[in-house]
């Protein structure tokens, strides 16, 4: 029986608290008049209590709620010049077990534009982010402190316990958060690492300790021998890390420019979650410097990159230089399969959002959105017409340049386009079709101009792909191929295609692992 099969979208319960087309209201009440001077001592000591407040999200009452401030930069840097629109992380459960919100939620987690001026950056990568990997949600909230309005903030959904259950179906496994301790004095016995770069420096948990964070119980032994194996034995990294997930990661964050994350200087800003399995899955955290809000590469000259340096970024940063302080770059686009992936995925994301400017139309949905809520913002770090002009313009904040969204994207999206690995034609993949044979389906798929054919599959939401090649049915030359590859017959079985071509490949679904094809039941 041979059947047609079609793409199915991962999806995933969601709740109305992070839908980007509502702004959500938020009141804090403090008991304590002199609250925002208690925050601030709470944020020189992680070790001290949160500040007891109750709240009201969307009219919705929750008592005994706990409140410090969060952020490094987005703190810090707004704190010395003396702003009271400071970012927030509150646990909703502090002191009432099982107190949540709407969907499970049980934190917010606050953002003050900090170094955004357009106050958009955040909600669109995030959206953007999302429909290729696991990725937080975020949207628009107007936040009061005792009936005193704040401001504008960006909500984004925590990296915690409960997004690890909705991505992955689990969230017991090992949470690391890859974000250096600034400052942080490594044992001088320690080799020299590049901050949250995952290179090996040795079995020595010291070594790590101040530039990854273990938010689960343990966790040292596992990352340190996945950073061996990513240095040492990539040819054996399926078996440690969600490959196609990186990839997405990589290609997302050069395609926007999101230099504040594993690809710039600080090389930070993004998680790793391992799973029952023992893979790693990579997530990408803290978005609002994307689209060229943050401009030091990491590279070895380590220069401030001019509005054209980031228009035309190499899609192969790092990897074309080599740099073995960027491991997760360099091993995987070593890889001729998975560099081909890459830039199919590069070419997703840019043919999705940036070539026929879809990303600018939805920018100014969310501006419309959200522009009156800022003109009511007295507190807001930058002024109604950079809020305004940021969209298309560049523009000052605290003395830094931050370009504009569309200034650098259409330029950028013309230069990524015109790249021959994007511009020339990738192979074709014809209609799929399979037949059950006992406890295994052969599938078949006619490819054109293809080198080889690749199939990735699971049995189960949320974990890695596993990749086997197909192979060509037939014998004599010609450009299109039937390819068979033989899979186990299970109804809940996800995959997709990849038809390698000499210089690019064609990834089917586009949207690999968030979308993906199935074997009718047999």
């Amino acid at each position: 029986m041979w059947i047609f099969l079609l793409p199915i979208t991962t999806i995933y319960a969601q709740s109305d608290l992070y839908d980007p087309d509502h702004i959500t209201e938020i009141k804090i009440f403090f008991a304590e008049d002199n609250w925002a001077e208690i925050l601030e001592k709470y944020k020189e000591d992680p070790e001290e209590p949160r500040l007891t407040a109750d709240m009201e999200v969307d009219g919705r009452r929750y008592r005994a709620v706990g409140v410090r401030y969060k952020g490094n930069s987005s703190f810090n840097a707004v704190h010395r010049k003396g702003h009271q629109k400071l970012p927030f992380n509150i646990k909703i459960d502090d002191l009432i077990d099982d107190q949540v919100l709407p969907g499970g939620y049980d934190k917010l987690k606050l953002s003050n534009g900090f170094r955004d001026p357009s106050f958009l950056r955040e909600i669109i990568a995030y959206e953007i982010a999302g429909q290729y990997m696991p990725a937080s949600r975020a949207n628009f909230a107007r936040v009061y402190v005792n009936d005193a309005y704040l401001g504008v903030y960006t909500s984004v959904e925590s990296v915690d316990k409960q997004f690890l259950e909705r991505r992955f179906g689990e969230g017991d496994g090992v949470l690391v958060k890859c974000d250096p301790i600034w400052n942080y004095e490594h044992p001088a016995s320690c080799p020299e690492g590049d901050k949250a770069s995952l290179q090996y420096l040795g079995a020595d948990s010291a070594c790590y300790a101040g530039l990854y964070e273990l938010k689960s119980d343990t966790g040292w032994g596992e990352l340190i021998e996945f950073t061996r194996i990513l240095n040492e034995s990539p040819e054996d990294l399926e078996s440690y890390l969600d490959v196609d997930q990186a990839l997405w990661l990589l290609a997302f964050s050069n395609v926007i420019v999101n230099l504040d994350s594993y690809l710039g200087a600080f090389c930070h800003n993004y998680y790793l979650y391992q799973d029952k399995e023992g893979v790693f899955h990579p997530i990408i955290w803290d978005l609002n410097l994307a689209f060229g809000g943050f401009r030091l590469s990491g590279l070895a000259s380590n220069s401030t990159l001019s509005d054209a340096d980031m228009q035309e970024m190499s899609m192969f940063i790092h990897y074309k230089q080599q740099n073995n302080k960027r491991p997760l770059v360099t091993q995987l686009l070593t890889n001729d399969l998975y560099r081909k992936m890459y830039v199919a995925h590069c070419k997703t994301i840019l043919e999705e959002h940036f070539l026929h400017g879809q990303y600018l139309e939805r920018a100014k949905e969310l501006q419309d959105l959200v522009q009156e809520a800022i003109w009511q913002d007295s507190s807001k770090l930058y002024s109604d017409s950079a809020f305004v002009h940021n969209l298309e313009h560049t523009e000052d904040a605290d003395g830094t340049p931050i370009i504009g969204l569309a200034e650098l994207m259409e330029k950028r999206a013309q230069y990524l386009g015109a790249h021959k690995l994007i511009s020339d034609p990738a192979p074709g993949i014809g209609p799929v079709s399979n037949v059950a044979r006992g406890d295994s389906v052969l599938l078949e798929v006619a490819l054109t101009g293809a080198e080889a054919g690749w199939v990735f599959y699971r049995d189960m939401e949320g974990r890695r792909f596993r990749k086997i090649p197909m192979e060509a049915a037939d014998s004599e030359e010609h450009d299109q191929k039937i390819y068979r590859a033989r899979l186990p017959n299970a109804a809940d079985l996800q995959y997709f295609l990849v038809a390698e071509g000499p210089i690019n490949a064609r990834v089917h679904p586009a949207r690999a692992g968030r979308e993906y094809l199935t074997l009718d039941a047999q």
